[in-house]
């Protein structure tokens, strides 16, 4: 059996990722992964400013720097963990089926409710979030909510929540999900109320441009209804000109039809301003249908907004804590 050495962070999300891609390559490719716990420059910055260092390169960096040296022979990312300017010689390899993109709302001692009564419920609430495109788009819904910055992966800031540091939490569903509790999810914010990240809920296989074999062997698992979605999100990334921490939603979905229909906005931090389009096209031409949206954004707006939301220091948030 073939052995391939699979490279993560060591939080309890990313080894979830990490054995479900083993699971799947042992199970469909006869593949045995052998999980390599690398630790990054993000990780080790628990109680820092992540915007005085860099962006989500800091999650990703050492595990690539494994990766291009040999170490490791793929690497396991939660896709919106991911700049999309990948360093040269990596590439996408393989994408798993996408899980809920949505954003929801964890409230403190509630159970299920509805998300415009819980948002009039909250409307002055300390709102968990470090995420500029989750505020950006919230404060249209909760003017007068305080949005509060927070680190730390999904078991840390639930714990924070239970102690009252917060009244709510904005997390992404998948990540709750697959840690198998889903049962803290107070309410599912609407994807038009808030337009996830894009790559939100998709769990991706990074690889090295020259390694046939893995190419190869990750084709076994790769979901290309997933992949081609991905495409167009990322490069409505790339022609925004966006990069992490930035005021950008993007979800692309495949229909019956066999269409592409991808969802995007631009929208400033104070919430005044927003820009949004909704574009369809055509799986074989998924980067293109991301060009044409983020082109269309642009004209309408878009460019003014992102260059607003550039200012040195802006916060960053861990994006592997959903």
């Amino acid at each position: 059996m073939t052995t391939l050495r699979l490279g993560t962070r060591g939080s309890r999300l990313a080894l979830y990722q990490a054995r479900a891609v083993a699971t799947l390559m042992a199970r469909r490719g006869g593949v045995q992964c052998e999980i390599v716990v690398i630790r990054t420059t993000g990780d080790r910055l628990a109680d820092r400013p992540l915007s005085e260092a860099g962006g989500k390169r800091l999650f990703v960096k050492e595990i690539e720097d494994a990766l291009l040296a040999g170490t490791v022979d793929l690497a396991v990312h939660s896709s919106k963990d991911l700049p999309v300017d990948l360093p040269e010689g990596l590439e996408i390899g393989a994408v798993l089926p996408r899980e809920d993109p949505a954003d929801v709302w964890v409230q403190r001692g509630a159970g299920p409710t509805d998300f415009q009564v819980l948002a009039q419920e909250l409307r002055a609430a300390r709102v968990g979030t470090g995420s500029v495109r989750r505020i950006a788009q919230l404060r249209r819904v909760v003017p007068q909510a305080h949005f509060l910055p927070i680190r730390g992966n999904i078991d840390t800031r639930l714990r924070k929540l239970d102690r009252g540091d917060y009244d709510v939490l904005v997390l992404a569903a998948a990540g709750l999900r697959r840690l198998d509790v889903a049962d803290r999810i107070s309410a599912r914010i609407p994807l038009e109320i808030c337009v996830p990240a894009p790559g939100q809920g998709i769990i991706a296989i990074e690889i090295r441009a020259n390694d046939e074999r893995a190419r190869a062997e990750v084709a076994s698992i790769d979901d290309p209804d997933t992949s081609v979605a991905l495409s167009a999100e990322r490069a409505l990334v790339i022609a925004l000109g966006g990069g992490c921490q930035m005021p950008i939603g993007g979800l692309c979905r495949l229909g019956g039809d066999r269409t592409l229909d991808l969802l995007a906005v631009v929208a400033s931090v104070d919430g005044g301003r927003l820009v949004r389009h909704r574009q369809r096209g055509r799986p074989d031409a998924a980067s293109k249908l991301g060009q044409e949206v983020a082109e269309r954004l642009l004209r309408d707006g878009a460019a003014e907004i992102l260059a607003d939301a550039r200012p040195e220091g802006a916060k960053i948030a861990d994006p592997h804590g959903p």
